[in-house]
């Protein structure tokens, strides 16, 4: 959180606390520059990937690397990668919605 600035922070501690309330069994770290969330019963950091929250250049997502594999009704979900999908979070009230918690907690039990 360090060397964030007050806005980027706000959305990033506004995404923090959704995502320990739609997966609370998720352990977080620490990884490739975000805070990383996984189900450790279901393997690593890759393999039981929850999501990840990441903060670059003032732009905050949420990141699933198997982002492919969730149901968006919403269309929420962005990106051309193979696999990873992200949530562009721009204000607090993004990070909120009930459509990003239901992804989450969807990504916290996709086999």
């Amino acid at each position: 959180m360090e060397g964030l600035g007050a806005e980027v922070r706000g959305r990033v501690l506004a995404l923090w606390r959704v995502v320990r309330e739609a997966a609370p069994e998720a352990e977080e770290s620490v990884l490739w520059g975000g805070l990383s969330y996984h189900r450790p019963q279901v393997g690593g950091r890759v393999k039981g990937a929850v999501c990840q929250i990441v903060a670059k250049q003032g732009k905050v997502r949420l990141e699933f690397i198997h982002g492919v594999r969730l149901a968006d009704p919403h269309g929420l979900l962005q990106g051309r990668r193979i696999s990873k999908r992200f949530v562009p979070i721009g204000c607090p009230a993004d990070a909120e919605r009930p459509e990003v918690a239901a992804l989450i907690r969807a990504a916290a039990f996709v086999p």
